[in-house]
């Protein structure tokens, strides 16, 4: 990896990676609600959300979200093994929408049709169905998992150059004892304020620990 590469894996990794997910099961799940299909059976016109044609679709997404969630607080182990998965979750969405987009048949609505008539099978419900029609959200729905496909490859690419969500949750000895190097950030300073320290000295936290 590049030192540039680098330098945007540790300061903008984890957040690209986390949000991109995110909205992507986002994304899937809203898509889940909406109408994938449309049809016709004796002059009444029924509808097809996604979760009547794929019915794996709204717990992918549910999924999707979880890990979003999980990813933005594990630690690099962790997050290698949620990125694969991620990816595979991805993989899913593509795989499960892009056959309804592309050329969607009397199954995508075939348990619309089923509820409305009572009528079950596929080729009596074949025989009921004039066409069927399908909109954009097969479509969304399948970039939103190719968005959670990529970031899961990039997160797993990158995710051990991630920078350290913060100090405060490392579990070394002495980091409360010792003097940190480097330049203080907001919530240090605050830290050895209410602790009647010096943020400004290097050994400002012993003093107002002592104190």
């Amino acid at each position: 990896m590049t030192d540039e590469r680098a330098s945007w894996a540790a300061r903008r990794g984890r957040p690209t990676v986390v949000v991109s997910i995110l909205v992507g099961g986002a994304t899937a799940l809203i898509a889940s609600t909406q109408v994938w299909a449309r049809t016709d059976v004796a002059g009444v016109a029924l509808d097809a959300a996604g979760s009547d044609v794929l019915a794996l679709l709204q717990p992918l997404a549910l999924a999707t979200l979880a890990l979003s969630f999980a990813l933005a607080l594990t630690g690099s182990v962790a997050r290698l093994v949620l990125s694969l998965l991620a990816a595979i979750l991805g993989a899913a969405l593509v795989w499960i929408c892009t056959p309804v987009a592309v050329a969607p048949g009397v199954a995508t609505v075939e348990s619309v049709v089923t509820d409305h008539t009572g009528i079950a099978g596929h080729d009596a419900v074949a025989d009921l169905v004039s066409g069927v029609e399908t909109t954009v959200w097969p479509w969304i729905a399948a970039v939103s998992g190719l968005i959670v496909l990529v970031s899961g490859i990039v997160g797993a690419v990158t995710g051990h150059a991630w920078r350290r969500r913060s100090h405060r949750y490392d579990a070394a000895a002495g980091t409360h004892s010792g003097a940190r190097s480097g330049p203080l950030d907001a919530v240090d300073s605050w830290d050895d304020l209410s602790r009647g320290g010096d943020p400004t000295s290097a050994d400002g936290e012993r003093r107002g620990l002592s104190g």
